[in-house]
Order: structure tokens, then sequence, then C-alpha cells
């Protein structure tokens, strides 16, 4: 009991009621003047961690999680949201609405690497990442096709010089992916969900913790399996 007491900061008085509905419940045992989880409890406990971790996560973004649409999130990395913790929520400035968040910005600016995917067309990615390459940051972009059907009609010549880069790779993403965007760099993983009225409203999650990054890594590397590089500059045709 004193164990107990230590760990929970509690007193007796506060411990034996809860102590008594776990052993009701089959959850722990008594042996003389110690208590044990049971198998069962033993179980249940494995999954506390990850049950409370994804409470956490969508309780501190409650609205944002409830509003969007999630089907794009692989099952795999659904099982791991309580990874994505510590996110700030990002919202659109409204006298920028057409601009990419400045916080974004100068993040990707202090990063190294960058994995990035895009289902929507925003003219800044043609100077943005040509200027991050020249910083010899390596760079691999997914966009779906429609995107990269965009770029290399209104921005042909940028597109090729941001491909002419030896750090950039570029994806072309041929399914629905029911995702607006992400990017997970060494500093940061953004997340940007469509809404489940389809309402595209560019409000973003961003987290600095080391689980959430490797979220990010993982929905990449994942998404990647079903993408084809693009390798030629003139022609831009796709190879797998």
């Amino acid at each position: 009991m004193a164990e107990i007491q230590e760990h929970l900061a509690a007193d007796p008085v506060s411990i034996l009621p809860q102590i008594k509905k776990l052993k009701e419940g089959k959850l722990v045992i008594q042996k003389g003047h110690t208590y044990e989880l049971t198998l069962m409890g033993v179980v249940i406990a494995d999954k506390m961690p990850s049950f409370l971790g994804t409470l956490e996560v969508l309780e501190d973004n409650f609205e944002y999680w409830t509003k969007r649409n999630l089907e794009g999130i692989p099952p795999f990395l659904r099982k791991r949201i309580f990874e994505l913790k510590n996110c700030k929520l990002i919202l659109p400035d409204i006298s920028h609405m057409f601009e990419l968040n400045p916080e974004f910005i100068e993040q990707l600016h202090l990063s190294k690497q960058i994995l990035g995917f895009a289902s929507y067309f925003h003219p800044s990615f043609a100077s943005l990442y040509p200027e991050l390459a020249k910083k010899e940051v390596e760079i691999s972009l997914m966009l779906t096709e429609p995107v990269i059907q965009r770029f290399e009609k209104d921005y042909r010549e940028e597109l090729n010089t941001f491909l002419g880069f030896e750090n950039v790779r570029v994806f072309a993403f041929s399914r629905d992916a029911k995702i607006a965007d992400f990017t997970v760099t060494d500093k940061f993983f953004l997340l940007t969900l469509f809404s489940r009225e389809k309402i595209f409203e560019h409000e973003s999650l961003l987290s600095s913790e080391p689980e959430a990054l490797k979220w990010g890594t993982d929905l990449f590397s994942h998404m990647l399996k079903e993408a084809t590089q693009v390798r030629e500059v003139e022609s831009i045709t796709l190879e797998h």
C-alpha cells in the first residue's frame, strides 16, 4: 500500500475504494499485504498507455479531430494517434488567407530533410522548394497527379529547375489521398486534414515531438508505395 501511495500521491482512504472496485472486476488480486494485477489486469494495463495517450491527443484539439475526415489515415496509423502529442493548432491568418503560414515557412528553412505531400496546388511551392533545394536541403515531395500537371502547365521552368537538383525527388500520387497535406522534417511534423463537410479550411496540427515525426515519416513511407517518381525533366514522364 505504501508503494501505491507513493506512485499515486494519495492516501489510503482515497485508494482503497478504487482497489476494491478493481478486485471486484477481477483485475487486481490481494495476497496478504500486497496487491497484484491478474492476468486480465496485465492485458488491460498493457493497453492503457496508448488508450490514455489517444484520449489526451484527441482532447487537446477536440474540435479539430471531430470535424475532420480521417479516412486518409491508414488503419495502422489511426491506432497510433497517441503518438501525435503536444500538437499546436495552426489557424490561417485572415489577412493572409492565400499565403503559406509564416511559422511553417520558418520551420522549413531550419530543416535539413523534408518529406512533403500535397493534394492541392499552391503557387508558393514553385519558389519555396527550389529555394530550399539551393540550400542543399534533402527534399522528397509527393504531389497528386493533377497538381503535377498544373505545375507542368503553369510553372514548367520552375519545375524543371527543381527536378534538376540532385538532392530532390518528386513523386506523383495517383489515388485520392483524402489528406490535404502533410510535411515531416527533422524539426517538425505538420498535418492538414480535410473537413468532413468537404470544406478546405486549411487548419493544421503542428508538433515537434519525436513520436510525431516518426508517425509522419511512416505515413509518407506508406503512401510512397503507391506513388511513381517523376524522372525526366523535359517530358515529365513517370517511372515506378
